[in-house]
């Protein structure tokens, strides 16, 4: 599983470092960071949560290439 976030879309409502503190945080600007690429487990699934909920849609979860 892969996760991406887009600061360009980002609106910095902080959704994705509450719903999954390990996976994401913000930036000085308020902006998505994604701290782990490829969560597993309960980070996965917390992972996947943050990206329904994200309002403006920054966030992509998925599969990996390979």
């Amino acid at each position: 599983m892969e996760v991406h976030g887009d600061q360009e879309v980002c609106i910095g409502a902080g959704m994705c470092a509450l719903t999954a503190p390990g996976v994401f945080d913000q930036d000085e600007n308020g902006l998505v960071v994604v701290l782990t690429a490829e969560p597993s487990g309960d980070a996965r699934n917390k992972a996947l949560r943050a990206e329904r909920l994200c309002p403006s849609g920054a966030l992509r979860v998925g599969r990996s290439a390979g």
